[in-house]
This record gives structure tokens, sequence and C-alpha cells, in this order.
């Protein structure tokens, strides 16, 4: 797979003092690997657990947020720049982000795969986070045949949407625990936060492995633990407070930590409330003067959002940067702080496109993208741009490769992707006479018209276009969105509820999860949208900005009306993180 991602270069040292192998029964089978040829051996820790965490980021993705979880939680970071580090690791966590042949390319080239299964069979502590959980397996689908690490057996594939599952699996699910492991001690009725297209299923060759299950549409591997060799398919690092437990028992397992009463009664894939910080936040980044003063109500808000019970934070991105969006500092900014004490999945979307600045440099928008996903964002918003990429991929039938959600989407997975659709009602007397889907609208138009097309719009709803929302939308997702944010212009601000038939109409069109936007004005209008739409998430801005109505009220009362939420709210975080005495 082609990347533009830049990865720094490693060297595969000769390395000394090998430890005793593993027990018999932990033997591992590396049969799948193609290494490079080294000799390597494994340097033991002499003085236990201490301080250091080795991280092995390969380069991709939103690697900020664990970064900021491990600091958070009392500990200092060495990266991995060699084989060597990883074999003298003390504690050694693999975030693993994007692609998986990518991955695997990377450490095989790099000497790293080689070192990884050593470190390993060694039963050294080790976690592996989303894809560092699926390289450890045989092979994966995602690619074609792609050969893993070999130590786990079993295949990645992908979800299976043919009996309704919505792919990518984004959202918090429910754990089915199958054995003890000290690092999820707390998770027991509890949600976690999962994002991915891919799984290992469980089988009888992988079961002595698997620490838990999750649910979604088959029972698939959640965790794995062996010995003290740990990975999650989930991502503990955006799973809120349950998330932060979850990496403070890895980190500290053998020191004494005090087990929080389970109070959660999670069964499945629960429905997302996600919070967009306001436009009017970021409008005073207009004059670079004046940013840093200002730097602060944003990020601020985020992290109250976050303590409230959000499932998500999405920023809208209006700055007057549009011209360069590489030199967005403020927007960049916002992120990196936000990470450090938001640890639930964070959205920006506005202005990540193809661009040449002032001497003529050309960036692509997934160097853009790239450069967001390193400041803390986990997803990347598309609006304008997938419009005109939609537009000429109906016109064309041809897939070029080169709008931003297309390269965005190959290098770090549709799951990365979302495409926010702005349309505008169009009442119609007879759905004949429009070439664009119309439906039967339950609030006839201001003429007595039964039906409407939604027609989508550019440039923040100032222009129309000559294509509806439900072409717009099975475009996108053909051509690599992970996900649909549906805004209904007509409905925005007036807190009169989310216009259901456009919802209804997207959500049964396309196999990828919907977001409903626009119009919530109280908790009802939630759980209206959630019982009449397949929608997987419900967004609001100016109620929770302004605390008409808060985002406990909106999970009390889907709760209440039989709609599975997340219901755990982050204490304040010295309370949450603070590390035990070890």
């Amino acid at each position: 797979m082609e990347s533009s991602i830049l990865l720094r270069p490693y060297s595969s040292p000769s390395l000394t003092l090998l430890p005793p192998p593993l027990p018999h029964q932990y033997k591992i089978s590396r049969k799948n690997l193609n290494f490079k040829s080294t000799n390597l051996s494994v340097k033991a820790s002499v003085n236990g657990i201490n301080s250091v965490v080795t991280l092995l980021d390969y380069g991709a993705g939103n690697v900020r947020s664990i970064r900021n979880a491990i600091r958070v939680l009392g500990h200092e970071i060495k990266d991995v720049l060699t084989p060597e580090d990883i074999l003298n690791a003390d504690r050694l966590i693999f975030p693993g982000v994007g692609a998986f042949a990518a991955a695997m390319d990377f450490l095989n080239q790099n000497g790293m795969a080689e070192a990884l299964c050593r470190y390993i069979e060694n039963d050294r502590p080790f976690l592996g986070i989303c894809l560092g959980l699926q390289l450890l397996f045989d092979s994966s689908e995602e690619k074609g045949t792609v050969k893993g690490l070999g130590l786990i057996p079993g295949v990645v594939g992908r979800f299976d949407s043919s009996h309704g599952a919505r792919v990518p699996h984004i959202g918090w699910n429910a754990l089915q625990i199958k054995k003890d492991s000290e690092i999820l001690e707390d998770v027991d009725g509890q949600h976690v936060y999962f994002v991915h297209s891919y799984r290992a299923m469980p089988s009888n060759a992988n079961n002595e492995w698997i620490s838990s299950t999750c649910n979604y549409g088959d029972d698939f591997i959640a965790s794995i633990k062996r010995g003290n060799v740990h990975a999650v398919q989930f991502h503990p690092e955006k799973s809120g407070d349950v998330g932060l437990s979850i990496l403070k028992r890895f980190l500290h397992s053998k020191s004494s930590i005090s087990k929080r009463p389970t109070q959660g009664n999670a069964s499945k894939l629960a429905k997302r409330v996600i919070v967009q910080n306001l436009p009017g936040c970021f409008s005073q980044f207009a004059l670079v003067t004046h940013w840093v003063r200002n730097l602060g109500k944003p990020v601020e808000l985020a992290r109250q959002y976050y303590q409230d019970g959000a499932d998500e934070v999405s920023f809208l991105n209006i700055t007057a940067f549009r011209d360069f969006p590489l030199g967005d500092l403020p927007m960049l900014k916002v992120l990196r702080l936000a990470s450090e004490n938001v640890f639930v999945p964070l959205t920006v979307g506005g202005g990540i496109r193809d661009f040449t600045d002032a001497n003529g440099r050309h960036y692509t928008s997934l160097e853009v993208a790239s450069e967001y996903f390193r400041s803390g964002a986990d997803k990347i918003s598309i609006g304008s741009d997938a419009v005109y990429a939609a537009e000429e991929y109906l016109r064309t039938g041809v897939k070029t490769g080169k709008s931003s959600l297309e390269q965005i989407s190959r290098v770090y997975g549709n799951q990365a992707v979302v495409v926010s659709i702005d349309p505008r009602r169009v009442y119609l007397k007879t759905p004949e006479k429009i070439e664009f889907k119309a439906v039967k609208i339950t609030n006839p138009g201001p003429n007595g018209e039964e039906y409407a097309w939604y027609q989508c719009t550019v440039s923040g709803g100032r222009e129309g276009r000559p294509i509806g929302a439900f072409e717009l939308a099975k475009a996108v997702e053909e051509l690599g969105a992970g996900e649909i944010l549906l805004n209904c212009i007509d409905c925005d601000g007036q807190g009169k509820g989310f216009d259901i038939d456009l919802i209804k109409l997207i959500s049964d069109a396309v196999s990828i999860p919907v977001i409903a936007s626009s119009g919530a004005g109280k908790p009802e209008h939630f759980s209206e949208v959630f019982e009449k739409t397949n929608a997987s998430a419900a967004l609001a801005a100016g109620i929770f900005h302004r605390n008409e109505v808060p985002i406990q009220a909106v999970k009390k009362h889907l709760s209440k009306e039989g709609i599975e939420v997340r219901t755990n709210v982050a204490t304040s975080l010295t309370q949450a993180v603070q590390p035990s005495t070890i």
C-alpha cells in the first residue's frame, strides 16, 4: 500500500543477555513470519517495574492519546528506535493504527517483527491495541492475504454486513469476560470504545488465548491474555475512565489497586451522544494575534463535555486559515491540548483537502489529515470536497483514488473518515418530477407539498449542488467513507427535533454508521431519532453548550426508554488517573 507518511529509519544491532525461554505451554510458532535475518537476543529487566513505558509507534494514526494517557498515569515514554529497544523494554505498548499490510511491512523491513515475537515469546509485559492485537494472528484478509506475526492461530477478516451489521464497527460496546485478566477487572458491565472493520474470530485453536469477546453480528475476539501478554481490539485510551483503569492495571499490575464497584449494565452496542463544540468557539481565532488568548475556551469546553459523559467530541474548524490548513496553528493546538484531558474520540472537520501554499508547495489532503491525526484527532470529517468527489464518481463511474476521501481512507482505514452531508429540503408535488431520490414527508411543505428531495450543499450551505443526499451517501460509501454526519439545514438551530424523514432515508440506504445532527431541543428528540431510524449516534451543539439540556439528562431519558447508552461518567482527572503507590 502506498503511503506518504514519513517513517523513521531503524537499525538492527546485535544484542546480548538472553533470558530463559518460555515454559513449554507458552511456546509460540512463527511459521508465517518473513523476516530480514537478524541476530537478536533479549535483555531482561533487572529492576522490575519502573516509570518508563516503551512505545512502539510505527508512524501512523493518532498515537498522541495513548501517549497522554500514559503520561497522565505517571509514566515516562521511551520510543522504539531499534529492535534492541523492544527487547530491552520493561513494559511494551503497541498501539497499532492503520492498515495491516503497511504495519507488517514496516515491522519486517526494520527488523522489528522478530524482536517483537522474541519479546512476547519470553512472556514479557506487552499490551497491543487494535491493530496491535490483529498483527499477532496468522494473517489478515484486509488487502488480499497478508501474513501476520503468527503468534496466535487465526485469520483477521472483515465484519459480515450481510445480516445488518454496520461496518465499520464504531462505538461503545460491551465485553463478555471469558477468563480472569488483571487488566479487565473494572470492565465487567461497562462499555469500551471500538473502531474497526476487521476482527479475529474465536476458534478451538486460539481459545486458550481469549480473555474476552464482544458481539457485533457474531462474537469476535475483544481481548487476549497469556501470561504477561495482553492485547485488546478496543481503544482503552478512548474508553474514558474505564479505559484509563485498564491501562493503569497494565502499568501497575503488581501494585494494589482498589476495585471500583461495577455500576454498569452494558450488554450491546450503545447509541452514542456526540457533542459538537460550537463554531462560535472558534470564531475568535480569526486573527492570529488573538488565538493564544482564546485557546482555552474550546479546550475547557471539550474537557467539560467529556466529564459530563459525552461519547465523542466533534470540532468544527471555521478559522481564517482555510488557504493554508497546515498553518492552522489554533486548531492543531486545540487538538493537542484537548487530547491531554479528553479520553473519548475527537473528530475535526473543515478545510482538510489538497492545497498549494504561497510558495508553490503542493500538499495532499493525506498530508494535511496526517498532521491532524498526529495532533490528536481520531476521525477526520470531510464536507464540500467529498461532494465534488462524489459528483465526479457518479459522472464517470471511475474511482481515481485522488480525492481526499479516497486518499485518507486508503491509508488510515475508512473508520477514520466521516463525510458531513448538509442537505436542504426541496419540496415536490409529486416524486416523478425529479431525477433524485424523493420521499413522502411527514409534515407537508409550505404549499401543501407531500414530497421532497434533499439537495446537497457546499461552502457551509451557501451553494446548492446538483446531487441529492441519497445519491451522495451511496457514492461516498463506495469511495471509502466510514461514517456519515447528516445535518439538515432546515432543522439547524430550530430545537424542534431531527429531520426523521431524511435520517431514515439515509440510514436505510447505507451500511455504514449514520450520525443524526441538527434540530435537537430536548431529550425526547434523541429517543425519537433512535426509535424511528437506524441512526447509530445523535449530535447536538447549542443545547449542550448553553446547558439547556445536560448530557446526562439525555442519557437518563434514553435509558428509561430502553435504549442502551454508555452510563459511565468521567471523574475528575486527579481522581480518575491518580497513580497508585507501587
